[in-house]
């Protein structure tokens, strides 16, 4: 059966106003039940019910994190790698329950009494609580707690593949433990926990891409200034000599689960998130092919990473085409930025630097360009005040432990590789013996 164009705008136009009373209908349905004591209970439970399911998400990004860690490292690095990032998650599980989580919500604000207050360990509602003991206006604070605790073990997670191959456990557990349980939760109250930031400066981020992202990109530069490059990444001459890594197979499979975590990360906004990633992917592909002559795979992946942290800001008021458009500009901004940290000779072993930290930068810039509620000085002055605080924090703490502990293996150690050195055990023992 044929239809005409004048038959098809006749049924329409008839359509429209039914169409438009339906609309208004739903919309009294909703909001009646939205004020029913039994549709409050729904959007209690369905909201708490995301919370888990995006934090599931974002807890499966620290397997992310460890195969694309595993797999940039060399062989004999390896095993190191998967020990920090079990190591590191854990930590941040015990810290941000102990300390973090009520730091970064310290209730009414900064006061001393609330500071001093947030010093104690997270109150989570009984197993069994009734409705008329909990407030059904947000999500369980249960909930709220694991999701939350995610970000933060990424942040530390974002740490860890710079300081690759060269730095000691110990010391770097006990960063760790700091970043978590101060560094980050502090300044994520002042966006997050409704501190100054988010008050008088109108900053604006929405998944992370300053909070937990260049956070953990600040505190990853400091570690690497402090610890210095590999023996023999740079020579007297300038060279630089590359360090293949190990296992591309699951350095890819690494990027993949990353991309498949931030469908959570950014609570819901999965087509925007998406494209950015693809954009991100495709510019590096599309650099590296002109630059170099061939495709760089390392670079493809971190592109896509790019472009994921550059949409982290604001994934939301993008429509597809300019999500792709931000995503492909953090692709290039990571092509660039790696070689631009060997001519500073900055070691950065799997491009966390690149990836986290620039595209953190540029990514919060960048909500100006879609949210009209943002303003360029706002986003500038908050991407400062973090940074500095972060950056000088940690700088503080890692010669701390140089001068106490030390952090760095020995040349010995560092060539043998930090599997047998400092744990005694290799991954692939029947390969690198």
């Amino acid at each position: 059966m044929k239809f005409t164009k004048l038959t098809l705008g006749t049924a329409a136009a008839a359509l429209l106003p039914l169409a438009a009373f339906a609309q208004e209908a739903t919309e009294e349905a909703a909001a009646a039940v939205s004020t029913s004591p039994a549709g409050t209970e729904t959007g209690f439970i369905l909201t708490t019910f995301m919370f888990l399911v995006a934090g599931f998400l974002v807890m499966w990004m620290g397997a992310g994190f460890s195969m694309l860690e595993a797999g940039l490292v060399r062989s004999k690095n390896v095993t190191m790698q998967l020990t920090k990032n079990i190591a590191l998650f854990s930590i941040a599980g015990i810290m941000y329950y102990l300390i973090g989580y009520n730091l970064m919500y310290p209730g009414d604000g900064w006061t001393i009494p609330n500071v001093l207050g947030a010093f104690g360990t997270t109150g989570l509602e009984d197993v069994g609580v009734g409705a008329d003991a909990v407030d059904l206006t947000y999500a369980s604070v249960g909930s709220d707690f694991f999701f939350q605790l995610m970000f933060c073990a990424t942040t530390a997670s974002i740490v860890s593949g710079t300081l690759a191959e060269r730095i000691k456990l110990w010391p770097f557990l006990i960063f760790t433990v700091i970043l978590t349980g101060l560094i980050y939760p502090i300044q994520a109250s002042w966006k997050w926990g409704g501190g100054f930031l988010d008050a008088n400066y109108g900053f604006l981020d929405f998944a992370g891409s300053t909070v937990v992202h260049s956070v953990g990109g600040w505190a990853a530069l400091a570690g690497a200034l402090v610890l210095g490059p590999r023996l023999g990444k740079y020579t007297k001459d300038g060279k630089v000599n590359a360090f293949p890594g190990s296992n591309l197979t699951l350095a890819t499979l690494g990027t993949f689960i990353l991309w498949l975590g931030w469908f959570g990360f950014n609570g819901r906004i999965f087509a925007n998130t998406n494209t950015a990633a693809a954009g991100g992917a495709l510019a590096a592909l599309v650099m590296t092919q002109l630059l170099y002559k061939k495709v760089d795979l390392t670079m493809v992946l971190n592109g896509a990473l790019g472009g994921l942290v550059s949409i982290t800001a604001e994934p939301l008021t993008p429509g597809l085409g300019a999500a792709t458009l931000i995503g492909a500009f953090g692709g290039v901004l990571v092509v660039l930025a790696v070689p631009l940290l060997d001519k500073l000779k900055i070691d950065d072993v799997v491009g966390a630097i690149p990836v986290h930290l620039v595209c953190g930068i540029y990514g919060t810039i960048a909500v100006v360009f879609t949210n009209s509620d943002a303003t360029l000085g706002g986003q500038l002055i908050s991407i400062v005040i973090v940074g500095i605080f972060v950056f000088v924090v940690s700088l503080v703490i890692w010669f701390l432990l140089k001068a106490i502990m030390g952090i760095r293996v020995s040349e010995e150690d560092e060539y043998m590789g930090l599997d047998k050195a400092e744990l005694g055990m290799e991954a692939y023992p029947e390969f690198t013996s």
